[in-house]
Order: C-alpha cells, then sequence, then structure tokens
C-alpha cells in the first residue's frame, strides 16, 4: 500500500536558506532540505484503486484558476505542541486561492472513500521533528531567531508524493506532478 500526500515542493535556493535554522537545538530530529515541502492534504497508506483514482482526481485542480501561478510566502518560524513541542516550523502565509485548492484537495479525499482530516489546515512547511525537546528550550531557540521571515516563490504546480512507512516519512517520490494550466513546467 502506497502512503499518499498532495503537496508543493520546495525551489532548492528556498530550501537552502531554510536549512540556516537547523541545529541548535539538541534532540531535535531535522528533515534533510531535499526533503522540504509544503503538504495540502496527506491521504495515507491507500489501495492501488485507491491510489490510482487520486491520481487521475487530483488532475481536477490544476486547472480550476486562472491565476496560476501560485505565489507562496513563507513568513515566520513556529512550532506546534505548545507545552509539549512536536514539529518546528515555517509557516506559509495563508492565501484563499491556496484555501481553496487544499479545499479541494480534501474533498477528492472524501470522494474516494478516506476519512475527513481531522485537523484545521495549517500551511507549513516542517523543519524538525521535537519528540523529548523542552518547551524551555524550543522557546529559547525560538527568541534567538526572533526575526521575520520573508522568502517567496511561485508555484507552477503540486505534486503527489509517496513516502516510505516511518517516522517523517523521507526521501519522497513523486509520483504524479500536476502543472497548473497556463504555467510551464520547472
Amino acid at each position: 500500500m502506497p502512503r499518499l500526500f498532495s503537496a508543493f515542493e520546495i525551489p532548492p535556493d528556498i530550501a537552502a536558506q531554510l536549512a540556516f535554522f537547523r541545529g541548535g537545538l539538541h534532540g531535535a530530529r531535522w528533515i534533510d532540505p531535499p526533503d522540504y515541502h509544503f503538504t495540502l492534504r496527506f491521504f495515507g497508506d491507500v489501495d492501488a484503486r485507491v491510489a490510482q483514482n487520486l491520481a487521475a482526481d487530483l488532475a481536477e485542480t490544476a486547472s480550476f484558476s486562472g491565476a496560476m501561478p501560485l505565489r507562496l510566502e513563507l513568513d515566520e518560524i513556529g512550532v506546534f505542541g505548545g507545552r509539549s513541542p512536536r514539529t518546528l516550523y515555517a509557516r506559509v502565509k495563508s492565501d484563499p486561492l491556496l484555501t481553496r485548492l487544499q479545499t479541494a484537495h480534501e474533498a477528492i479525499a472524501r470522494r474516494n472513500g478516506l476519512a475527513p482530516e481531522p485537523r484545521k489546515f495549517a500551511p507549513h512547511v516542517t523543519l524538525a521533528r521535537l519528540r523529548g525537546v523542552s518547551a524551555g528550550a524550543v522557546g529559547v531557540w525560538l527568541a534567538e531567531r526572533a526575526f521575520p521571515l520573508s522568502l517567496a516563490f511561485e508555484a507552477n504546480r503540486f505534486v503527489l508524493y509517496s513516502s516510505r512507512d516511518s517516522v517523517g516519512g523521507g526521501p519522497y517520490r513523486i509520483e504524479a506532478a500536476y502543472p497548473f494550466s497556463g504555467a510551464g513546467e520547472d
């Protein structure tokens, strides 16, 4: 069974800039920069039939707007988990078009029999996993890096990734690419 998710790739120049944040937080498990991505919808472990249907259905959303390519902006470093930090991330600035695309991917997941995503959509790029890292240590790390993040790029496509069945999942493999209508391939 493949483990699938739809996502935006992070361009190498943006990944290199995000990689400057690596280190300085004991116990953090840093994501390798080539594995940086921004998930639209995690589909999970699916059988071959559902995988084929998802791959075909996602093509519908590549042409849903004439406003492509989509400009994505990373605007701050944050943490999920509060007193029990789990994930260090770069936040992707919310955008109505982005939300519409994610909503379309959610509808495709449900149409293919997958359970609704229980978490609110929080666009981000995971930088590190933080099991066992104290909130105090994360707070100090964030305070030392308390400056606005201002990185942006144009996404001309999204992809369907597969991952290994493991914590962190990488390395990821592109199963299908979906260029936006009117946008050329990179």
